[in-house]
């Protein structure tokens, strides 16, 4: 008797980019596996990680809105950091959904996943980023339905530094509590500037427009109560030779963004600077989505 397996990796994600609030995100070189078996009974493995074992755990829940779980067992094993702002979760509802899809072969679009993962998730930029791969940028939904993200090639020569601090956790719900309700229009028209740079910047690979495009007047400052030294580091970042930083997602883990030629130094001034506070990594933008490799 052959029984179905399927083996699902999604990459983690950073989001908001600065002043992409929701709308945009990159894909990094940091996966979430996901394999999955035709079972005697429902079972999960998450390898050691505080997640739940039962069907609480997003990647069931995200499986099961494609076909019962019953059956199956789920193997988990992610290097993604878990409420440090880095996508676990949208990784996590990709990996399920994609293993439902493929696992029973319901023949459903990348179109089809994107809409159900967006709805799980709430929110498109990081689900996007881990399902597509590179750099994304989300149309917000219409009357029609949901656009789908445009996507563009990492920009070359532009490199990621992680800055994970080890003890401290936001909230997803907590870091969208401390946005306001109503902005200045100065601060809109100032995030729309930035965001179009950075878009184009990344587009381009040029270096003067990403630097110019990391500026954000939305949602960093007014969460900065969460994570202070987050921020800090934030402004700091040109001092250490980089081009610049943002706030992963909700954070608190801080994004640097480096030239290559300098990334060398960039990392070596930021682990003076982190010390015993946080991990400094260096990981790629990666060109490449959620997949499911043969086994």
């Amino acid at each position: 008797m052959t029984f179905r397996r399927r083996l699902v990796q999604v990459p983690a994600s950073s989001a908001n980019l600065g002043p992409g609030f929701d709308v945009m995100a990159a894909a990094l070189a940091v996966h979430l596996e996901l394999e999955v078996f035709e079972a005697d009974e429902f079972a999960v493995d998450t390898g050691g990680d505080p997640l739940p074992t039962d069907r609480t755990n997003l990647c069931v829940r995200a499986f099961e809105a494609l076909h019962t779980a019953d059956g199956v067992h789920f193997e988990i094993r992610s290097q993604i950091p878990l409420a440090r702002g880095l996508g676990s979760s949208a990784a996590a509802i990709v990996a399920g959904l994609m293993a439902a899809d493929h696992m029973f072969e319901l023949a459903l679009s990348r179109e089809d996943i994107y809409e159900k993962a967006v709805e799980l998730e709430g929110h498109p930029d990081n689900v996007a980023a881990a399902l597509c791969g590179g750099f994304v940028v989300c149309p917000r939904p219409e009357d029609e339905g949901l656009p789908a993200p445009v996507r563009l090639e990492p920009p070359q020569g532009v490199e990621a530094i992680l800055v994970i601090p080890g003890s401290e956790e936001v909230p997803t719900n907590e870091a969208r509590a401390a946005l306001p309700a109503e902005v200045p229009f100065s601060d809109a028209v100032s995030n729309v500037a930035s965001a179009s740079q950075l878009a184009l910047g990344i587009e381009r690979s040029d270096l003067a427009l990403i630097r110019r495009g990391l500026q954000d007047c939305l949602h960093q400052p007014h969460r900065e109560s969460l994570y202070p030294r987050s921020m800090e580091l934030v402004r700091a970042a040109p001092d250490t030779g980089a081009l610049g930083a943002t706030i992963s997602g909700a954070g608190p883990t801080v994004l640097v963004w480096s030239f290559w030629q300098d990334t060398g130094m960039v990392v070596s001034e930021l682990e003076k600077w982190a010390g015993e506070w946080a991990e400094v990594l260096r990981v790629p933008f990666t060109p490449l989505g959620a997949d499911v490799p043969e086994l």
